[in-house]
């Protein structure tokens, strides 16, 4: 009864606190877990952590500090995290309406998908918000369920470039064999149009996310497009060459990918 109760209360302070910043479309129900009242973790300001890693002061990490799994936790299933990403949108927005766009079809914004297009925080949530190592095999199956929701803020973004006349080009780290239900999933959630989807090859098997997204962006711009935007959570999305002429972070302290 106690924790039913405690459900009910914390899932309607979400709620109105997404109200009152203009957010609907809850990816996740919060639920409580512990470390949620601000209290001390010994040793580890997590929130500092949280910050380290979107600045891309700390690299290379495999899994948020155990200690820091109840405020990662909090921080994706609260308010938080969808405020800081409408932040992001709302400015990729603002810089795509400043465009002069030619109106040849060569313009386009590069999509990342996994945290930035289609969300996997169900998926996290059961598994300790990136505090437990990364466990391809049940990842992959929850990948191909294909019920990953969109993340709101993105989708928003990619409905208003297509009204500017910019199209989009979504490039992932996800491999060849899930691009029917990559595919599937992204059209059941509202995205239904795009230029491109190029998923990872086998010629890229063993090379770095940088590498691998840097060629298909050089790529792109030998067959006359222009990246005139470019989103994603990682920075891996963001970094190498060819990166287009603006580039936006997502927040994510879930995961790094070099």
């Amino acid at each position: 009864m106690w924790q039913s109760l405690v459900f009910f209360l914390a899932t309607i302070v979400v709620v109105s606190k997404g109200s009152e910043l203009g957010l609907s479309h809850q990816i996740h129900l919060l639920r409580p877990k512990s470390g949620s009242g601000g209290d001390i973790v010994p040793n580890v300001s997590c929130l500092s952590w949280r910050v380290g890693v979107e600045a891309h002061n700390i690299i290379g990490w495999s899994t948020v500090p155990k200690e820091c799994e109840g405020y990662v936790g909090h921080y994706m299933l609260g308010y938080q995290y969808r405020k800081d990403s409408k932040v992001v949108a709302n400015e990729a927005i603002l810089y795509a309406q400043s465009l002069n766009l030619t109106g040849d079809g060569k313009d386009v914004w590069i999509f990342d998908i996994d945290e930035t297009t289609l969300s996997n925080l169900p998926y996290y949530a059961e598994h300790g918000f990136g505090a437990e190592p990364y466990n391809s095999t049940l990842f992959n199956a929850w990948i191909l369920k294909g019920t990953q929701p969109a993340l709101p803020e993105s989708l928003n973004l990619y409905k208003k470039l297509l009204s500017l006349g910019i199209k989009v080009v979504f490039i992932t780290g996800r491999g060849e064999s899930q691009r029917k239900v990559t595919t599937t999933n992204l059209k059941n959630v509202g995205y239904h149009t795009w230029e491109k989807l190029i998923l990872k090859g086998s010629a890229y098997s063993g090379k770095t996310a940088v590498v691998y997204k840097s060629s298909e962006r050089r790529n792109l711009e030998k067959k006359g497009y222009r990246i005139v935007g470019n989103i994603g959570d990682q920075w891996s999305d963001l970094l190498g060459h060819h990166v287009g002429n603006r580039t936006f972070k997502l927040p994510d302290p879930m995961y790094y990918i070099s």
